[in-house]
């Protein structure tokens, strides 16, 4: 939980902060490596503007976030195991936190941040897989419920570090995120005595039967690859564009008994968690209802059907761009967090109880590193994406984010065939 505040606490103010107020050519100047790191883009891509080149540095944080996670699997399978792996990156992540308070420093905290989750991040998600046995069933559903563990820190950081940070200072919001963080980190260190049992370091070499398990999860991890990478580059425009967009077309004043004012964008980022709240229980005890009889979805069909849904919520939003009726009430926002929500609940979990559940006992921190290489390039891409946001027309942008969810969703159809054949290698 502290770790995702930390997290989406930074995805919450990054783009906007560095718009309204790093990229002003006094700040810019004086941020270690930032000059540089413009002119390498702009040899690339040509001519950046302040939100084009804002859109890019949100692609690699976000992005190397997921990649680094190599490093943590690595870390913890063949040298220091995983709880120690844990605490290295929750350290980094704070230190990371507390270095945002110098703009000078932003690359190089950035840097830090990055390196610290992708430590963090795969180790504390095996440790999750790690509470169940081989075959048991009930894992996909303990991941959902997991995620909400994930999404009550998700649901805080906009609304604590993103109004600290939009409305009394930035660096506010960026040290309130090291602050939970430290949190997160001294829960961790409470709690060890109830984490289950890690494997022994492996540093032998595998059997022939180890190797071949281990070929078969690392076949079905690479045929999802596509469609995980699709459905991330669409999901992560909440943070970048979709931003961008709230606050420039979307109408936040709220007129309501309880409550009078306008909605600071950064809040907007904590409709998907509450919603995953309310949505995830429902979604489980159908799934569960529907194992009774026999009748639950399958994973592909949970992934593919994500997919579909992901899609769907975009094409909402260039249905609501050409009917040009702007501002567009804030309330179609909540119909479009919903549909996310859902779409969300159906892939992310689902993908990442598969990847545990195939995944040989001494190799599975590697294995969901890996995984997470596919939110990298999603999130690569998402970053790509974004700095076409001035070059197409709203409605025309916001189709092209939902094709890639749609091609997802066939990819995946088309792959499905394959994708039993390894995983019934891997169950032998």
């Amino acid at each position: 939980m502290w770790e995702r505040f930390s997290y989406y606490g930074m995805r919450s103010l990054l783009v906007l902060y560095m718009v309204g107020d790093l990229l002003r050519p006094d700040k810019a100047r004086d941020v270690i490596g930032l000059n540089a790191l413009r002119g390498g883009l702009e040899s690339l891509f040509g001519r950046l503007s302040d939100q084009a080149f804002a859109s890019e540095i949100y692609g690699f944080y976000t992005g190397f976030a997921y990649l680094t996670p190599i490093l943590g699997g690595i870390l913890a399978d063949r040298f220091i195991g995983r709880t120690p792996t844990v605490l290295l990156g929750a350290s980094l992540m704070v230190a990371g936190h507390f270095m945002m308070a110098w703009d000078r420093m932003f690359l190089v905290a950035l840097i830090v941040l990055v390196l610290g989750v992708g430590i963090f991040k795969p180790n504390v998600t095996t440790q999750v897989g790690e509470l169940y046995g081989p075959g048991d069933h009930r894992v996909d559903r303990a991941y959902s419920i997991f995620y909400v563990g994930i999404n009550i820190g998700a649901f805080f950081a906009p609304l604590i570090c993103g109004y600290l940070g939009e409305r009394i200072d930035w660096h506010y919001g960026f040290i309130s995120a090291g602050v939970g963080m430290t949190i997160g980190m001294v829960t961790y260190l409470a709690g060890t005595s109830w984490l289950p049992k890690a494997p022994p370091v492996q540093k032998a070499a595998p059997d022939e039967a180890s190797r071949s398990q281990r070929k078969a999860s690392f076949a079905s991890l690479f045929i999802l690859f596509i469609p995980s990478a699709l459905w991330w580059a669409a999901y992560e425009q909440q943070g970048n564009t979709i931003a961008i967009w709230i606050r420039q077309a979307v109408d936040r004043e709220v007129n309501l008994l309880f409550w009078k004012g306008t909605i600071p964008v950064t809040w907007f980022q904590s409709f998907n968690p509450i919603l995953i709240f309310l949505i995830t229980p429902v979604l489980v005890a159908l799934w569960s209802l529907f194992a009774k009889k026999g009748r639950e979805p399958s994973t592909i069909a949970k992934l593919t059907t994500g997919c579909l849904i992901l899609s769907l919520a975009y094409i909402l939003l260039a249905a609501l761009s050409w009917a040009g009726a702007q501002p567009v009430n804030w309330l179609w926002l909540l119909i479009f967090f919903a549909i996310v929500t859902v779409a969300e609940l159906y892939f992310s979990p689902i993908g990442i109880s598969l990847m545990s559940s195939i995944a040989p006992s001494g190799s599975r921190s590697s294995l969901m590193a890996i995984w997470f290489t596919s939110i990298f390039a999603g999130n690569f891409l998402a970053g790509y994406l974004g700095g076409l946001w001035e070059k197409f027309s709203q409605p025309a942008f916001f189709l092209i984010v939902a094709s890639l969810g749609a091609t997802a969703a066939l990819f995946t159809l088309a792959v499905r065939p394959l994708l039993a054949h390894t995983l019934s290698v891997q169950q032998k």
